[in-house]
């Protein structure tokens, strides 16, 4: 008979295909910080039935090459903004949607811009501390430009799920 299989070798089994394997343990490890990303390696590791040293390897590797983050997610239901807002921006002929992208970043409101295909080129995410500050962001970035040719502003009324950043400091 074999040797006997130690605690991190349960996941694999001879003749498998250990690539497979080690992203399916990957992705259950982030499953699991996603629910909870204070989560011990230690009880990550009792659950998965491998060892904590195994977790922090796979947690650390990933970190290193881009693939995974742990941060805060602040509930947008609990905080206290109260104007969120996604808006589709057409940018104008001979303007870039990186450069109108640029200029968009840098206000603190701005949580989030996606390059996209369509009628649009981007799509902006605000989150504003109250509709009076939402008002004066489209007035000062969106409106009285004239890198941007035309917008469509959709007001958020109800979030059922986010589970992005909402603002970082930068």
């Amino acid at each position: 008979m074999g040797a006997p299989v130690k605690a991190d070798q349960d996941k694999t089994t001879r003749g498998r295909n250990t690539h497979s394997v080690d992203e399916s343990l990957n992705s259950e490890i982030v499953q699991m910080l996603e629910v909870d990303g204070r989560m011990p390696f230690s009880e990550i590791a009792q659950k998965l039935q491998v060892s904590e040293g195994t977790v922090r390897n796979r947690v650390n590797a990933m970190k290193d090459a881009g693939l995974l983050r742990i941060v805060a997610v602040a509930d947008p239901s609990a905080s206290e903004y109260k104007a969120d807002a996604m808006i589709c921006l057409k940018v104008a002929p001979g303007t870039t949607p990186q450069s109108v992208a640029r200029r968009l970043e840098k206000q603190s409101c701005v949580v989030y811009i996606l390059w996209v295909t369509g009628r649009f080129d981007l799509l902006v995410e605000l989150v504003c501390d109250d509709s009076s500050d939402l008002t004066t962001f489209l007035e000062e970035h969106i409106h009285s430009v004239e890198d941007i040719v035309d917008v469509e502003v959709m007001l958020g009324l109800k979030n059922y799920k986010n589970q992005f950043l909402l603002k970082r400091d930068v």
